[in-house]
């Protein structure tokens, strides 16, 4: 999408039936659309929001309205950054108001509803509002919370059977996925293979080592996250590994356990990685360097 691309529609809506204005603007608000004045909408132009206000276009049309649908690059007055600004603004006061729901989650189909209103909005949110990756580290909290298994968790595999093995997480990774993933080629295994898939429609493999998963091989295990449960099947015995561990536990978890001076930093570069790459991989090739230079600097103060 060229972000500097914007659809707007103009619409006259007849007096009668009632209702329908009523219907229009409620569609327009299911867009995401802004409102920039009176009878006047605006969506960033893609091809799913054409094909939306066409649609509302042609309702409006059927009702003895009038409607008209421009495209524009440039608004007088409004810079594409305070059009996009104002779109993240919308968008964060849906997260905020999630986010307040997730205090009240105490079951399934709490969270299930909690999940399809957040897919809603994220479908919406066209340029990243910054509360949307709080609220989805809160929802996948409570989710690993609501869905643990009642059995044993799978058992660990002996670390000298994984080299050439297939490494598969959830999409969308984050710093304890990265993390991991780092750790997997820095110490396991230098050409690990890693598949990123929809944990809702993923059959697992033999063959196959799950990690920060639903029944995986190595996840969050009591109060310790992926990373952590990872160091310690290693049994290395290493003071610049653990005090990274510490810092990726604090920046997942986001309990404030270890307070580390470095924390904050690391967890705002790898905030940046997730936010100027969508593919899996490239953030973890760009996590794994900022990771890479993390243990560097921590062996150096070790030695001091």
């Amino acid at each position: 999408m060229n972000q500097a691309d914007w659809l707007l529609l103009l619409h006259q809506i007849p007096p009668t039936p009632p209702y329908f204005r009523a219907k229009v603007l409620r569609r327009l608000n299911q867009l995401g659309a802004m409102a920039i004045k009176n009878s006047v909408y605006i969506l960033p132009d893609m091809a799913e929001t054409r094909e939306d206000l066409e649609w509302v276009r042609s309702e409006i049309l059927q009702e003895g309205g009038e409607a008209w649908l421009f495209r524009a690059q440039t608004l007088a007055g409004l810079s594409n950054e305070q059009l996009q600004e104002s779109f993240r603004v919308m968008r964060s006061c849906d997260y905020k108001q999630l986010l307040d729901s997730t205090k009240a989650i105490a079951d399934s189909q709490q969270y299930q509803k909690l999940r399809r209103r957040f897919e809603e909005v994220r479908k919406i949110d066209f340029f990243d509002a910054p509360e949307r990756e709080e609220l989805e580290t809160i929802m996948e909290t409570i989710d690993r919370k609501l869905h643990k298994p009642a059995a044993q968790p799978a058992p660990k595999p002996d670390l000298k059977n994984l080299n050439g093995r297939t490494w598969v997480t959830r999409r969308g990774v984050k710093v304890d996925r990265i993390s991991t993933a780092w750790l997997v080629r820095r110490f396991i295994d230098p050409a690990a293979r890693f598949v990123f898939v929809d944990q809702d429609h993923y059959t697992h493999a033999g063959d196959e080592i799950r990690f920060d998963m639903f029944e995986g091989e190595f996840t969050h295990e009591g109060d310790l996250c992926t990373f952590e449960s990872v160091v310690r099947h290693m049994q290395a015995h290493d003071p610049a590994l653990s005090a990274l561990a510490e810092i990726v536990h604090d920046i997942d978890l986001k309990d404030e356990k270890y307070q580390r001076p470095e924390t904050n930093g690391i967890a705002a570069m790898i905030s940046g990685i997730t936010t100027l790459h969508s593919a899996d991989d490239r953030r973890i090739d760009e996590g794994s360097r900022l990771l890479e230079a993390a243990y560097a600097a921590l062996k150096t103060v070790r030695k001091a």
